[in-house]
């Protein structure tokens, strides 16, 4: 899904990754990187509430604890386990007080939960995996994602970073492996960065079937012969890294140049 947000900023990522499949090597050595203390995050909180009942209150003491079992068996850098157990601590409360609010909504009834919508005259599939869904007394659903960074803004979802809303879509589709379609009643990023805080998608303004039916366009067009993959074609800032920036020559031509169509052999 997240695969969306990078088709919107640098389509030429995706054509370097899915249709030459092209991946970037893999460091030498294993480190301590974002993705690493996001799965890390994740699963500390999946254990969290898959081990508290929906009655009882969710601790900061087993909160700590737990992560201290999961950053000892999984992170071998001794500094590394310090510091993320130190932003661990800082996020606690912001955690707990958090899922106090959200039990008194709804109750956990998935998590990782895999889904797929099709739009078959394009013969594409479009696969996500939610990190949570909570159903409420109503039989509606609210989805979560984790963002161990700050979740992205309500513009930003509504133009470049649509996970929770075709998340949504999808949910409202019977799209997600054994749960049944139903009204998505809310989809909220969790920010578990420096300044922790909940950032929910604008559903409101952006209706599931409205996404979906943009989402079918975007796809619609970029499946089109005549339609080429920009190199950094929206990119959040100039400086951002991408990982085929030296393929497309990025560097030889910068962001004030017209994109020129090539026939490619």
């Amino acid at each position: 899904m997240t695969e969306v947000k990078r088709l919107i900023r640098d389509p030429y990522a995706i054509y370097a990754r899915h249709v030459l499949r092209l991946r970037p090597l893999n460091p030498l050595m294993r480190t301590p990187d974002a993705l690493l203390r996001g799965i890390i995050v994740h699963d500390v909180l999946e254990q969290l509430i898959a081990n508290t009942q929906p009655d009882s209150p969710v601790t900061k003491e087993e909160l700590l604890e737990i992560s201290e079992t999961v950053l000892a068996q999984n992170v071998p850098w001794p500094t590394a386990r310090v510091l993320w157990k130190a932003r661990l601590e800082r996020v606690a409360d912001h955690i707990v007080q958090g899922e106090a609010r959200r039990r008194e909504r709804a109750r956990p009834v998935a998590f990782e939960c895999r889904a797929k919508g099709r739009i078959d005259p394009l013969d594409f599939t479009l696969t996500a995996k939610a990190d949570r869904i909570d159903m409420t007394p109503q039989g509606q659903w609210i989805l979560y994602d984790y963002k161990t960074g700050a979740p992205p803004s309500k513009d930003e979802q509504t133009y470049f970073d649509k996970q929770l809303l075709l998340e949504a879509a999808l949910a409202e589709q019977g799209g997600f492996e054994g749960l049944s379609p139903a009204t998505v009643a809310d989809a909220i990023y969790i920010g578990l960065g420096t300044t922790p805080r909940d950032q929910p998608a604008p559903l409101e303004e952006t209706g599931a079937s409205q996404v979906w039916a943009e989402f079918v366009t975007l796809m619609t067009c970029y499946l089109a012969d005549d339609k080429g993959f920009t190199a950094r074609r929206a990119m959040q800032s100039e400086s951002d890294a991408g990982d085929y920036d030296q393929l497309a020559r990025f560097g030889e031509w910068d962001a004030t140049d017209t994109p020129v169509p090539e026939e490619m052999s």
